[in-house]
């Protein structure tokens, strides 16, 4: 049974139309890749995954059970989304860190403040400094952001993201924002979250790091899904002209 299914996701803004009829599934342990021109609206769909947009129609099901359905008010009840982004572990282009805070403390907050009453504070600062030590930021616990390079806080917004152990952990254009050199230590780490198996949707312009990692790989283009299927396939030898298209442009930038 796939962890996460989308149906039918339609969104418009205004009169314009961002997604039209949206539909995939994935399954659990498996890595997608979404790719696309700027515009193609592949971050309003993570948006939407993510309950910052509400879609204008479809279903959001995970594990089975239908957590969103756009004719359903029931679903979409402020406390009811508030619960459903724990199944989503977003990670912005822009790191988005709280500047007041070290490293740690972004990494625990949301933990600390489900802790009502502080009981598991020190389980939860040991789990943060473990997810630091993933990141490889171990030494870097009680740096503020400020005190970070652009790798090593979007490292540190990764391991915000695990800690409420979502059942999907998406990733919107996670190396755009930083400089070349600091590029590969951040796709570096989701290569290494991908061979542990993590569930996860990876919006990105970085199409031979989307080849060798995704196990599926959708092309969107307009607001709709162009082509989808094994990243080889989609990037190696895609069937629709408008897939060849985009990787052509792509290949000559």
């Amino acid at each position: 049974m796939a962890i996460l299914e989308v149906r039918n996701i339609e969104k418009h803004f205004g009169p314009t139309r961002v997604l039209e009829d949206i539909s995939f599934s994935l399954e659990e342990g498996q890595a997608l890749a979404i790719i696309g021109s700027s515009g193609s609206g592949k971050t309003t769909l993570l948006r939407c995954l993510n309950f910052l947009e509400t879609p204008d129609q479809g279903t959001i099901s995970v594990q089975g059970n239908v957590i969103f359905d756009a004719a359903d008010p029931a679903t979409q009840r402020e406390s009811e989304i508030r619960k459903k982004r724990l199944h989503f572990g977003l990670v912005f282009q822009n790191f988005n860190l709280f500047p007041q805070y070290t490293a740690l403390q972004n990494v625990t907050l949301a933990l600390h403040l489900r802790d009502k009453g502080g009981k598991d504070r020190e389980a939860i600062d040991r789990r943060g400094l473990e997810l630091l030590g993933q990141m490889g930021l171990s030494d870097r616990a009680g740096h503020y952001p400020h005190q970070l390079s652009g790798g090593q806080q979007q490292r540190v917004a990764i391991a915000r993201a695990l800690a409420l152990q979502p059942d999907v952990l998406c990733f919107d254009e996670p190396t755009s924002a930083l400089d070349p050199e600091l590029t590969g230590e951040v796709l570096k780490v989701i290569r290494g979250l991908a061979q542990q198996h993590t569930t996860m949707i990876i919006v990105t312009h970085e199409m031979a790091f989307a080849r060798d990692v995704a196990n599926q790989v959708i092309f969107m283009d307009g607001g709709v899904i162009v082509e989808q299927g094994p990243a080889q396939q989609v990037i190696g030898d895609p069937r629709m002209e408008r897939t060849r298209q985009f990787l052509s442009r792509y290949a000559e930038n």
